[in-house]
């Protein structure tokens, strides 16, 4: 008996996949949120963080599962988006600015001094 190739492009799922995990309140809890497959790259949730697609974000998590990886993404995500919202003058809500404190790293950068030229 053959094998049938799958139907399924290899690539498809050959790639990193970043997950947020958000805080829905007491009563609620915290859940992983449903995304569409298409909107689980690193560029993709660091625009929704940015946007307010999620209220309250505790967590975010990477893995390759052809790669056979997985591993805590907060941190590497909450300081690209605060150099972001620095370089572009971004509002972030109160909530994501909590979560930038909690998780990014050091995002302070050294300001240029105006150069003068002598007269």
């Amino acid at each position: 008996m053959r094998a049938s190739p799958s139907i399924v492009p290899r690539d498809r799922l050959d790639r990193d996949i970043y997950l947020v995990l958000e805080d829905f309140g007491a009563r609620a809890g915290c859940a992983w949120r449903e995304t569409d497959e298409q909107d689980t790259d690193v560029e993709t949730v660091i625009c929704d963080l940015i946007s307010g697609q999620y209220a309250y974000p505790v967590r975010i998590v990477a893995f390759n599962a052809i790669e056979g990886w997985a591993r805590d993404a907060t941190a590497e995500v909450a300081t690209a988006v605060a150099q972001r919202a620095d370089e572009e003058a971004l509002d972030i809500s109160p909530a994501l600015d909590a979560f930038i404190t909690a998780n990014a790293g050091d995002t302070r950068r050294q300001l240029a001094l105006p150069l003068r030229t002598r007269p």
